[in-house]
C-alpha cells in the first residue's frame, strides 16, 4: 500500500541569538533527519517534550515552513515540487487543528465566516446558500448548532473554540488532518471529549490523522502507531500497543515513567 504521506531525512534548522551583550548568533537543528509513513486510515502518533521539534515537523509536513532538506511525497506524489495550481490542490486535501483554540480563531470574524473562508478560497463557485448549507452540516458533525453562525469567537468555552477550528478543518473534506497539541490548552475532562469527538470524525470522514502531542495518554487513545520524538529526531517508532507497554529506548522508558499513575 502507498502512504498517504510519506518523508524522508527531513532537516530543519534556525538562527537563534545570543545574549544581548555578546551579539553572537548560532545554529539549532530543530528537526534532525526524521523519515516516516503514514498510511491511509490510520491514527499516526508523534510524542516527545516540549521543543524537541514535533510542531517544526508538523509545519514542514504541510509546507507551512519549507525544510533545509529531506523529500515529502503526498499520495505518491512529489509535495515539495507542487506550485501553483497544483500545490492549491494538495493544499485542501490536507488542513491542520491548532494547539490554542483562542490564537488560532480571529476574533474579529464571525463562526460562519471563520469555518466557511476555506470554501471561499478553495471552491468560490458555491452560492451563499450552499455555502452555509456546508458550514452549518460541518458545524453539527463536530456537536455545534448551527444557531452559532453569527457569534464571536470571544463569546464561546474553550472547547467549543476547538471544536470551531475542527470545524473549520473539516470543511473541505480533507485526507490528512493534522492535530497539532489539540488539547494541551484545555482542562482534562474537555480535551477527553474533543479526543472522543476526534476519534468519531476520523471514522465518518474516513481521515487520516496525525497526532502530536507531548502528553502518553492522550497519544495512546488515539494512535496506532507512535513516533518517539527527541531533540529533533525519532527515537522509537512502532505499533501504540508495543512502544507504550515495553518501549526499547531509555527516552521512551523515561516518558513513561514520567506518567502518573493513579491509586487503586
Amino acid at each position: 500500500m502507498t502512504p498517504l504521506l510519506e518523508a524522508r531525512n527531513l532537516r530543519k534548522a534556525f538562527t537563534v541569538s545570543g545574549a544581548a551583550w555578546e551579539n553572537t548568533q548560532g545554529r539549532t537543528q530543530a528537526v534532525d533527519g526524521v523519515s516516516l509513513e503514514i498510511l491511509r486510515g490510520e491514527t499516526f502518533g508523534i510524542v516527545g517534550e516540549s521543543g524537541c521539534g514535533k510542531t517544526t515537523l508538523a509545519r514542514m509536513l504541510l509546507r507551512l515552513i519549507e525544510p533545509d532538506a529531506g523529500e515529502i511525497r503526498f499520495a505518491g506524489e512529489d509535495w515539495l515540487a507542487a506550485h501553483g495550481s497544483q500545490m492549491r490542490f494538495f493544499r485542501r486535501r490536507m488542513q491542520i487543528v491548532f494547539q490554542d483554540p483562542m490564537s488560532s480563531l480571529d476574533p474579529r470574524m464571525r463562526v460562519e465566516a471563520i469555518v466557511g473562508e476555506p470554501l471561499e478560497i478553495h471552491e468560490p463557485q458555491l452560492t451563499r446558500v450552499a455555502r452555509r448549507e456546508r458550514i452549518a452540516e460541518t458545524l453539527e458533525a463536530v456537536g455545534l448548532d448551527a444557531e452559532i453562525l453569527r457569534r464571536f469567537p470571544h463569546e464561546f468555552s474553550g472547547g467549543q473554540r476547538q471544536r470551531i477550528g475542527i470545524a473549520r478543518a473539516l470543511i473541505l473534506r480533507p485526507e490528512l488532518v493534522v492535530a497539532d497539541e489539540p488539547v494541551s490548552a484545555l482542562d482534562v475532562s474537555i480535551g477527553a471529549q474533543i479526543l472522543e469527538l476526534l476519534e468519531k470524525l476520523q471514522r465518518e470522514f474516513s481521515l487520516t490523522l496525525l497526532l502530536i502531542s507531548h502528553s502518553i495518554p492522550v497519544v495512546a487513545q488515539l494512535a496506532s502507531r507512535v513516533a518517539v520524538m527527541q531533540a529533533g529526531r525519532f527515537v522509537e517508532t512502532g505499533s501504540a500497543a508495543r512502544v507504550l507497554s515495553s518501549p526499547d529506548h531509555p527516552y521512551t522508558q523515561t516518558l513513561l515513567a514520567a506518567v502518573p499513575k493513579l491509586p487503586v
